[in-house]
């Protein structure tokens, strides 16, 4: 790694049989240069998009273009809220799921059924363009309480670019 690059961190944990991971992205020298802040909170405004979109046992973390994908209203965020050095939508650098459940493993089956209470599972949105050398992806753990609200579960991680800022100085 160098100056001017960023690390996208993947980490995975385990506590009593029950896995699962996060991913932070971060600039290597702790400051993000303009072009990957831009990229960051895009990538930050899909997952809240995602999370605006929630409905108690409606949504659905697949593919779907249906209304009740989260994947869908994370992509549409994604698609128009920046352009490529060519002009185009960033949603064509989206190339994986929005997300996974996790339990047992690290990446639980992802049941194609809605998500509803008691439920546990990730939000990872991520845009990668090769050709700028860019890669962003933040990934948080949700939990839907029995009122049927979305819980953040790692909200206490440093989240938007100024945190993650502040963090590399400590």
């Amino acid at each position: 790694m160098k100056d001017g690059d960023l690390v996208v961190m993947d980490v995975g944990g385990e506590f009593s049989m029950y896995a699962t991971d996060i991913t932070r992205t971060a600039p290597v020298n702790g400051k993000f240069i303009p072009r990957q802040r831009e990229i960051y909170n895009i990538v930050l405004g899909a997952q809240e998009a995602a999370m605006q979109a929630f409905k108690l046992g409606e949504s659905k973390l697949g593919r779907g273009a249906d209304a009740t994908s989260l994947f869908k209203a994370a992509f549409a965020y994604i698609n128009t809220h920046g352009k490529d050095l060519h002009g185009d939508p960033l949603g064509k650098y989206f190339i994986h799921g929005l997300g996974h459940h996790v339990g047992l493993n690290v990446h639980d089956l992802n049941d194609p059924a809605p998500l509803n209470k008691g439920m546990v599972f990730t939000l990872e949105p991520g845009i990668y363009i090769p050709e700028e050398k860019l890669g962003v992806r933040i990934e948080d753990m949700f939990y839907v309480d029995q009122e049927g609200k979305l819980v953040m579960l790692t909200a206490g991680l440093p989240h938007t670019a100024e945190e993650v800022e502040a963090a590399m100085k400590k």
